[in-house]
């Protein structure tokens, strides 16, 4: 049991760092800011915020898990 949870924490951390990585920093920007001196573009900050959640709270299902607690 405890070695299903701690290889389903990192799963889920894996994918909250895939979503975040791809939110940031490979798929088309979510919106353009257009200013008198420039034009920037902003990534889908929703899905990136979301991811990190996910990588968080898969580490530390992961590391709570793999630990061992004195009884």
């Amino acid at each position: 049991m405890r070695i299903a949870v701690i290889i389903l924490g990192v799963a889920v951390a894996a994918a909250g760092g895939v979503i975040a990585y791809r939110a940031l920093f490979v798929e088309p920007h979510a919106a353009v800011v257009i200013t008198d001196t420039s034009v920037r573009e902003l990534p889908n900050m929703t899905r990136a915020a979301v991811g990190l959640v996910l990588l968080a709270a898969g580490v530390s299902v992961a590391l709570f898990a793999a630990l061992r607690r004195r009884r």
